[in-house]
């Protein structure tokens, strides 16, 4: 069996390793770097510089804890070569991961020539043709602008610019209050920038549950980050004084004025240049259409990732290309896969977080959801404040909510639907809600595993409690 993957990010590495450790011969097609998005201009750079943003936070607050630091300042050139040093280090480790006789590593731009073959131009010019059994396409996404004026002026910028820039903006404006754009308004408001963000919706977070979402709002206020919700932003002008954004607010008009004005409002699916029709592969404007198993329209075609126009998560590329490789190995054992294939991965259940100060982190159904399908649940909440350690790192702003299922549903008693955390390392926290919903567990279940103490963690024991 022979398989041609285009794209190298986690949903393309990750699978090509792994079909290649069956014994399938790979052709994987990277247009860029090894790593995609996430790596290069995504979940790696941003998290180096979160990092940087905390160090910067906690000097300031190192009074506090009864140490005295005296003068410092921040060096943005030193922050991005960290940054990058660090990229640099996990793009190596890739490479070395696919240097493995059954891998091919092909670098170009790669379009269908037909349903079998794909073409792929090199930077040089030079075309090369690849035909195999089957074909993943995980080419990721680019970032969306909004269809005003002024997106095209110096200093508009989108995640993979400001993810190299050379200063930090007095004034920053972000359009957009999803993940990419509060992760960016929170990094920058710590190195030092006076930050705006407009949302349109009435929320930030527009995903989440509300009540988190609100919440984190509140936390980012008090640290100085402006953010103004139902905000329809109309354009972008520049004047002498810098780029001035107006927006609608309830029918008033409003302006902000910006050194950068940052791009953040998601992102789509990176489609444009592979010739799908040509291939006769379904796709719409939010991207490929595929079945449960990434499956699509041509039945030995797969896409797995943000290409699907889906949950534009990491893991969630890597999960699916499991799935899509699951399927091709149940084919090639002359089994008619199922759909869903059952190989154990529950793909409605995926954590997801958003680094910010403080952090949010959430998994499964939120309570907006449980009411708008009118399933029956209990709401079980803890605060950081009542946590011991939370206090002893200073970290007394968060909270834990559970969302379980109740009585007259058509679930378990105590089933854990969902769970919402905002706070300190609620990115590590809301994995063991993740375990537990994976094994249908319920609130009980909580209550009697032991939790060392004193831990964050036992902010979910002490949400668990509150249903006895």
């Amino acid at each position: 069996m022979t398989l041609t993957i285009i794209g190298a990010g986690p949903g393309g590495y990750e699978t090509a390793v792994a079909a290649a450790a069956k014994g399938i011969e790979v052709y994987i097609v990277s247009s860029g770097p090894v790593g995609g998005t996430c790596l290069n201009e995504g979940c790696i750079p941003t998290k180096a510089l979160c990092r940087n943003a905390e160090v910067l936070e906690d000097l300031r607050n190192a009074g506090k804890f009864g140490v005295e630091t005296g003068d410092f300042k921040f060096d943005i050139g030193g922050a991005m070569a960290r940054k990058d040093e660090v990229v640099s280090q996990l793009r190596g480790g890739i490479e070395f991961l696919l240097k493995n006789k059954l891998i091919h590593l092909v670098y170009g731009k790669a379009s269908f020539k037909d349903n079998h073959t794909v073409a792929v131009q090199a930077e040089d010019g030079s075309t090369s043709e690849i035909s195999s059994d089957y074909i993943i396409i995980a080419t990721g996404s680019q970032s969306a602008m909004l269809p005003i004026p002024g997106t095209d002026l110096e200093g508009v910028i989108t995640s993979r610019e400001i993810l190299n820039i050379d200063h930090v903006p007095q004034r920053l404006c972000v359009i957009g209050a999803g993940v990419i754009g509060l992760e960016f308004a929170s990094v920058f408001s710590s190195f030092g920038s006076e930050v705006t963000v407009l949302e349109y919706c009435k929320d930030v977070l527009p995903r989440f549950d509300t009540d988190m979402a609100k919440r984190l709002k509140q936390a980012l206020g008090k640290r100085g980050i402006n953010i103004e919700t139902a905000a329809q932003v109309q354009a972008i002008e520049k004047t002498e004084e810098g780029l001035q954004v107006t927006f609608l607010k309830k029918d008033k008009e409003c302006k902000v004025l910006a050194d950068n004005v940052l791009m953040a409002v998601g992102r789509r699916p990176a489609v444009d240049t592979l010739n799908l029709a040509d291939a006769g592969i379904e796709f719409t404007p939010k991207g490929i259409v595929t079945d449960a198993n990434m499956r699509t329209s041509v039945p030995h075609i797969f896409a797995v990732g943000d290409v699907r126009g889906g949950m534009m998560l990491a893991h969630v590329a890597s999960a699916e290309g499991e799935r899509a490789l699951n399927t091709m190995m149940a084919e090639a054992s002359g089994i008619v896969p199922e759909c869903p294939l059952k190989d154990g991965i529950d793909l409605d259940i995926i954590p997801s977080a958003v680094f910010t100060t403080p952090e949010v982190a959430t998994v499964g159904m939120t309570e907006d959801t449980c009411k708008e399908t009118g399933i029956k649940v209990k709401c079980l909440k803890s605060m950081y404040r009542a946590n011991g350690k939370a206090l002893a790192m200073d970290a007394p702003e968060g909270y834990c909510k559970i969302i379980a299922a109740d009585e007259g549903s058509d679930f378990i008693p105590g089933q854990i639907l969902g769970c919402h955390i905002m706070g300190a390392h609620a990115s590590d926290i809301i994995q063991e809600i993740t375990v537990l919903m994976n094994k249908k567990g319920t609130v009980d279940d909580i209550r009697k595993i032991v939790h060392p103490h004193p831990t964050l963690s036992e902010v979910i024991l002490n949400a668990a409690r509150q249903g006895l």
